[in-house]
């Protein structure tokens, strides 16, 4: 099995670059990280996680927490912090919260009696309880949605700038009557897509226009029903609800981009095999995930600076879904 001091000679650097390159170190050089994760990689060299860890008393794991792992979005969430925590010698554990604060709550207190390195949660309210996890040496990252304890981390979208963006392209190619589709109108995502939307509005914004519904239920249906009466595009800030939408749009005999517009959020998988193709806003899960990784690892590095509240960029791609002229 290659040891540390392996890597070191591959890598032509000290044991102590070597352990401050795999652990994330900001005083690293970049180029030389790079060349030790190299150097990691082509040995097969895998941290000591159990033992690294002994010293802060917690266990070589992280917890991923979040509302719906059967959702895209989150699915590349964890793919992105399992594989940099996998090559930083960790592993996680993944816990899903169907948005119920009890469930919430029960995975958190795991994660505490399992002492866990560090904890990325999605919360279902601002209000999620983590203080003990932190009291007790845990690193703790929300993403997708803001905590209200201080001492966390964070990694989360401008979706707001993106939502506005979306909107005003609508409303460029000829759209006036835009409606707006969401799941939670109390849920941080729809809100700033909810605000963006509004933003590019100003004064023309209509509350008459505004949804937010469970998908999949007959008063989804009925809500995009009702709203194809007077909308003739909407703003879809829950991928969930695309389908509702499409299919509500199809047995009115709408003609998608023509007769009525779409962009939908974070619909990836299938968004360019409906005709036209749907214009989307993505959001980089899969960065989200690496980066609230990254964050952990740092910590538990040593890093001690104030609570690194870290923002990305959403990537808007226009298709014939959103443009009137589809000749």
């Amino acid at each position: 099995m290659p040891t540390i001091g392996d890597v070191a000679a591959r890598a032509n650097v000290s044991t102590a670059t070597v352990s401050r390159a795999l652990n994330g170190k900001a005083t690293v050089d970049p180029e030389l990280a790079k060349r030790v994760r190299a150097a990691a990689e082509e040995l097969g060299y895998r941290p000591h996680g159990p033992a690294r860890n002994l010293r802060r008393k917690t266990t070589a794991t992280f917890t991923l927490v979040v509302t719906d792992i059967g959702d895209p979005f989150f699915a590349s969430l964890a793919r992105g912090l399992e594989d940099v925590a996998r090559d930083r010698g960790y592993s996680v554990v993944l816990c899903d919260t169907d948005d119920d604060v009890a469930k919430e709550r029960s995975y958190l207190d795991v994660a505490l009696q399992e002492r866990v390195a560090g904890v990325v949660i999605a919360p279902t309210t601002p209000g999620a309880d983590v203080n003990k996890l932190l009291d007790h040496g845990a690193v703790v990252v929300a993403v997708d949605r803001p905590l209200d304890e201080p001492r966390s981390d964070r990694v989360l979208v401008d979706t707001r700038s993106a939502a506005a963006k979306a909107t005003t392209q609508l409303l460029d190619a000829g759209y006036r009557r835009i409606g707006f589709l969401g799941c939670r109108a109390d849920g941080y995502p729809d809100q700033q897509r909810l605000a963006g939307y509004q933003d590019a509005l100003g004064h023309a914004a209509d509350e008459h226009l505004v949804r937010h519904v469970c998908p999949n239920t007959d008063a989804a249906s009925s809500a995009v029903r009702d709203l194809l009466t007077s909308a003739d595009a909407l703003l879809i800030a829950s991928p969930q609800l695309a389908p509702d939408a499409l299919s509500a749009a199809s047995e009115r005999g709408l003609t998608l981009g023509a007769e009525f517009g779409v962009v939908a959020f974070d619909v990836t998988a299938w968004a360019t095999a409906v005709r036209p193709a749907l214009s989307v806003v993505s959001q980089p899960a899969y960065e989200i995930g690496a980066t609230a990784a990254r964050h952990i690892v740092a910590r538990l590095a040593g890093e001690t600076s104030a609570p690194k509240h870290t923002e990305l960029s959403s990537e808007f791609v226009v298709r014939g879904s959103s443009l009137r002229d589809q000749g």
